[in-house]
């Protein structure tokens, strides 16, 4: 049987620091964290990246992949709720992997204008085809809102979206930092964010979408 390649340290490295963020909170690592952690000198880090800086930017722009393939509409047919639902599914199971980005967004992106800017950039797409498959459920009279409602209730998907990983962790602290299967557990209250987006959603439903959200929903709550 063949044998599989060792990971490049290089590769090792966004590992680990990935594993430390979503455990401590990045800003609360440093590079001799991550180093002693791998059992490498700094100096053998410093070679890959120059800075924590970049090893944030790295696993940014792994989440930015990561999430782009998602924000794509139904090739051959209108969209409908399910697709929203799964659209939202995925996205917060990847926020959840990188969720670090998400607990210090502020601080990230306050010191870090090339990461803000990738950020927002993100953002915007997600923002974008949550709102385009909102009109085309509009379209199909599956859902009865304004286009300024539409954008009303796009920006606060987003809003939920960014923040929800900042609100959880204030109203449970308890949650700050966990592994395993409480952090399954935990994930899966971030997940719940698909629930609250949904609510926000629900008065501007068909009665029969409406149910199927909350068919949907029952996994969350």
């Amino acid at each position: 049987m063949a044998r599989k390649p060792p990971r490049r340290t290089r590769e090792r490295i966004l590992e680990t620091s990935l594993a430390l963020f979503n455990r401590d909170g990045e800003p609360h690592v440093t590079t001799a964290d991550i180093a002693d952690e791998m059992n490498i000198s700094p100096g053998n880090l410093y070679y890959h990246f120059r800075n924590k800086d970049e090893i944030v930017g790295e696993l940014h722009a792994a989440l930015d992949a990561s999430i782009a393939p998602l924000l794509a509409m139904p090739a051959s047919r209108p969209p409908g709720v399910e697709d929203l639902w799964l659209l939202l599914h995925l996205l917060f199971e990847r926020m959840w992997q990188y969720r670090f980005l998400y607990r210090d967004v502020d601080d990230i992106t306050s010191r870090n204008a090339r990461i803000a800017a990738r950020f927002a950039a993100m953002t915007r797409g997600v923002q974008a085809v949550v709102a385009a498959m909102c009109r085309g459920m509009r379209d199909t009279g599956a859902l009865r809102a304004s286009d300024r409602e539409i954008d009303a209730l796009t920006t606060n998907v987003v809003v939920i979206a960014t923040y929800w990983m900042s609100f959880q962790r204030i109203s449970q602290p308890a949650a700050r930092s966990v592994t395993g299967a409480d952090a399954q557990a935990t994930g899966m209250r971030f997940e719940r964010a698909a629930y609250q987006v949904f609510a926000l959603l629900a008065p501007f439903l068909r009665d029969g979408e409406r149910a199927l959200v909350e068919r949907l929903s029952a996994d969350y709550l």
